[in-house]
């Protein structure tokens, strides 16, 4: 595993702004990464030094518009140059794995949107990448983990203040109509690595997982209903968990009415969560069993200043870890239990079987690839190679 040497790890940034740069100018670069990062330079914490894409003209008047310095279509020129402590990835799943591992062996810390690569080999790949202890690290953005509502909840859990958990729900049934699939990359394994499982419901998923702790085994369906594509256009999973918690996890783009939520029967009390693509506290819902105290009761109510779960919240506290020298959440092996848990939901539902944590390593199919190689869901190219493999 390299170590990088671009940068000193002792009392690391100490005394200065981190050195952002962003890759990909499109929506969600320009919605989410952008302002987050403008908001934590008005803090004195960041400060945007370069901005990469493939369009020269784009990123140029993107740059000069937002008052970034250096504007580049090339990324290993920006790295050599500019020297980034901190690279937020915004572009399409396939260039993930590249882009990171570029970065990290640039020295710089990595925040990459989901997915954030294709496979668990993928991942694997990018992760051995990263710096012994101090970092640099890659951390994927899963903003749904962060804010004032998740916080309360996951110590009243992690407390058990509300009792053991029992049961639970993750639902992200959204809508997505022919015209979103006509855009080329779409529905297809290569590009997008999966379909709803995978570029929709990670984010209930994930923020399921940071409630309940590690997962334990997953039985599964997929199906395509309505979408012609290569994906799934929905799944629904039965998912048990290390602590003997049961769930059921629905992902689906064939939904008009739209909603995500996650819901989470404890010994003493109901947690709820419906929004759609964000939530603040007013969006939690705690319902005491009978018998709790008033006083007890009313207690869990009180979630504090509202912070809703945002990218801003997520970069805050990936600062935070980078000021630290500290392993941030939502990576390494915390990162890559929801991707695993996705891997075996697509292993079962495309075998018919029960897939428990851990069994996806190398050599299995579907850690190389979401689809497994399974004929009818694999791309036919990739069931030509399978078979004459």
């Amino acid at each position: 595993m390299p170590t990088p040497d671009t940068h000193p790890r002792s009392a690391p940034f100490a005394g200065r702004r981190i050195r952002a740069a962003l890759v990909g100018i499109g929506a969600i670069g320009r919605g989410s990464h952008l302002p987050a990062l403008a908001r934590l330079a008005e803090e004195g914490e960041t400060e945007l030094v370069a901005a990469v894409d493939i369009d020269a003209t784009a990123v140029e008047e993107f740059s000069r518009a937002n008052g970034i310095p250096h504007a580049y279509t090339d990324l290993e020129r920006m790295l050599r140059e500019q020297r980034p402590d901190l690279v937020t990835i915004c572009t399409p799943p396939t260039l993930h794995r590249d882009q990171s591992i570029a970065a990290l062996r640039a020295g710089a810390w990595v925040w990459c949107e989901k997915p954030p690569v294709p496979t668990l080999a993928d991942y694997d790949a990018v992760e051995a990448e990263e710096g012994g202890d101090g970092g640099p690290y890659a951390s994927i953005v899963f903003q749904h983990r962060f804010g004032s509502g998740t916080r309360h909840v996951r110590r009243l859990l992690a407390g058990g203040a509300v009792g053991r958990p029992l049961v639970a729900h993750c639902q992200t049934t959204w809508y997505r109509d022919t015209a979103y699939y006509a855009v080329p990359w779409r529905g297809r394994w290569d590009t997008e690595g999966g379909g709803p499982a995978m570029g929709h419901g990670i984010h209930q998923m994930d923020l399921l997982l940071d409630l309940l702790g590690p997962w334990s085994e997953v039985r599964a369906m997929a199906g395509r209903l309505v979408h012609d594509v290569e994906t799934e256009d929905v799944s629904t999973a039965l998912v048990r968990f290390e602590s003997g918690a049961m769930a059921t996890v629905v992902n689906s783009v064939l939904s008009p009415h739209e909603v995500s939520r996650i819901r989470v029967d404890c010994e003493r009390a109901t947690v709820e969560l419906t929004h759609l693509y964000g939530h603040s506290n007013a969006d939690w819902r705690i319902t005491p069993a009978p018998g709790v105290p008033g006083e007890e009761a009313a207690a869990w109510q009180d979630f504090g200043a509202d912070v809703p779960s945002s990218h801003l919240e997520q970069l805050r506290e990936l600062v935070a870890s980078m000021r630290a020298g500290e392993r941030p959440r939502s990576s390494g092996a915390d990162g890559r239990t929801s991707l695993e848990l996705i891997a075996a939901l697509y292993k079962s539902a495309f075998t018919d079987t029960t897939v428990r944590a851990g069994e996806i390593g190398p050599g299995d199919p579907f850690h190389s690839a979401m689809h497994g190689g399974v004929p009818g869901w694999a791309p036919v190219a990739a069931v030509s190679q399978e078979v004459s493999a």
